[in-house]
């Protein structure tokens, strides 16, 4: 679950189905009851509408957990990282990071570092297109150490600069009022 979205749909979910949810959070849900198998699948069923999933083994919940703390840090955290991510990952999960990493690579075919770079330039964006923030004040805001690194990272995964990209949404939205 990696929006609030989601969060609701869930808890929904585990009310229509007489549920006691204790806490929902980015991942994971806790509930009062023990779930029976009937149970278990018409919640999971359910989730399926919706295109979410029940997390059945370890180690796809800690690709869980890690995707989550990704989207979070960069989506909705404000406030740079004291330490380095593969740092802050590994304590806050309890596991070496290169664990994590070969995990995470072998079951989502992409690196932490690649995840983490698709999650910025998708928020930069959103910043470039929504927000009246300038380019090093997006920079700034997603950790990058200067705007060339931004742009070429920018360039490299969408084929555009920042300007440009922000040039063509802002025509694009233009055109759209004008219907």
């Amino acid at each position: 679950m990696v929006s609030i979205r989601c969060k609701m749909i869930v808890r929904s979910e585990l009310q229509k189905l007489k549920l006691h949810c204790l806490t929902v959070e980015l991942g994971e849900a806790e509930i009062k009851e023990n779930l029976d198998e009937k149970k278990y699948n018409q919640l999971k069923q359910a989730l399926l509408h919706f295109g979410l999933e029940l997390m059945e083994t370890k180690k796809s919940k800690l690709i869980e957990k890690i995707k989550n703390i990704v989207v979070e840090m960069i989506h909705y955290s404000d406030e740079p990282p004291k330490q380095t991510f593969s740092s802050y990952l590994s304590e806050k999960l309890n596991y070496d990071y290169h664990y994590l990493s070969n995990l995470f690579s072998e079951v989502k075919g992409t690196t932490i570092e690649q995840y983490i770079i698709a999650h910025k330039i998708e928020r930069a964006k959103e910043l470039l297109v929504y927000e009246e923030l300038s380019l090093t004040e997006i920079a700034h805001k997603l950790h990058y150490s200067s705007v060339a690194h931004l742009s070429n990272q920018f360039k490299k995964v969408t084929g555009l600069t920042p300007s440009f990209f922000k040039k063509t949404k802002n025509k694009r939205f233009t055109a759209r009022e004008d219907l």
